[in-house]
């Protein structure tokens, strides 16, 4: 697993530790069981303070997406169903305010927008 932080996100670098770490479980480049790099290790090697990996750390463990053994480490928890259905419907709704306020700026009507998203979905069937 790697991560990387960009300093010109905008975003908290815990907040940038967090999303990626969740993604690459949710696309099970981790996976149950897997163990993550130590608070220390990981704030080391991204030459970072040892307060933002935990912050990050106890939020994956707060939202269920790691489990914290006193004296062995953090581990990915096992996916819970509803959970990964949960963040991926929020995932989508993101997505789809960023297109919509891409249209607005763009002043595409709703029917284009539409349009375009039936377009999209034709060309990459998912079912």
């Amino acid at each position: 697993m790697r991560i990387i932080i960009k300093n010109t996100s905008g975003k908290p670098i815990y907040e940038q530790i967090k999303e990626q770490i969740k993604e690459a479980i949710l696309s099970d480049d981790l996976s149950e069981g897997d163990i993550l790099p130590s608070i220390r290790q990981l704030a080391s090697e991204l030459k970072i303070s040892v307060v933002t990996t935990t912050r990050a750390y106890s939020d994956l463990e707060q939202e269920g997406f790691i489990v914290n053994i006193q004296g062995k480490g953090c581990y990915v928890s096992p996916k819970d169903s509803e959970l990964v259905r949960e963040q991926l419907l929020r995932k989508i709704e993101d997505g789809f305010a960023a297109a919509i306020n891409a249209a607005k700026i763009a002043k595409l009507p709703q029917k284009e927008l539409f349009q375009m998203l039936k377009s999209m979905l034709e060309g990459n069937p998912y079912e």
